[in-house]
């Protein structure tokens, strides 16, 4: 559930008509919008999937070592 004006209301406080609301919320609907929060976020991401690459290839050198010395 989303707090805030309904959007009658909205459309009361700003004039215009409740269908060209909804055809504006439609549109605009999918668009992505980041928060500061995400942005923060972005480096530590970056950094944890270089961290999860390194830690794939290491398992990988493992995983082979693991054989070699098996047989």
């Amino acid at each position: 559930m989303r707090s805030g004006p309904t959007r009658k209301q909205v459309v009361s406080d700003l004039g215009g008509g409740l269908l060209m609301l909804n055809k504006w919320i439609t549109a605009h609907r999918n668009i992505d919008f980041l928060s500061d929060k995400d942005l923060d976020l972005a480096p530590e991401h970056q950094r944890l999937r270089r961290e999860n690459r390194i830690l794939k290839e290491e398992r990988d050198i493992l995983e082979k070592a693991t054989a070699f010395f098996a047989s």
